[in-house]
C-alpha cells in the first residue's frame, strides 16, 4: 500500500512535535511512558520517526501528544503552512 503525502512530507507535526518535547525536556522514552498511561503505545523508533517525517500519525495520537506536552492543537500545528506551498 502506498503511503499518501503532502508535497513529500508524510506527516506536518514532526519538527513541531521536537521543539515542544525538547523545549519540555522530555526525553522520546520518557513521551512514550506518558503516552503509554492514556493508552496510546508508542516506541522511541516510532517518536524518532514522526519527529523526522517518516512515519503518519493517527487523530488519537495528535490529541495524546498535545496532553503530554500541555499544548494546544494550534501550537502542534504552528508554522505547518509551508507544506502547502510548491
Amino acid at each position: 500500500m502506498k503511503v499518501k503525502t503532502l508535497n513529500g512530507n508524510i506527516n506536518i507535526i514532526g519538527n513541531n512535535l521536537r521543539k515542544y518535547r525538547q523545549l519540555r525536556k522530555i526525553s522520546q522514552p520518557e513521551i512514550c511512558r506518558k503516552l503509554d498511561l492514556l493508552g496510546v503505545t508508542m516506541y522511541n523508533s516510532d517518536i524518532y520517526e514522526i519527529e523526522y517525517g517518516k512515519k503518519t500519525v493517527k487523530d488519537f495520537e495528535i490529541l495524546a501528544f498535545c496532553k503530554v506536552l500541555e499544548i494546544s492543537l494550534e501550537d502542534l500545528y504552528f508554522d505547518t503552512e509551508k507544506y502547502y506551498e510548491a
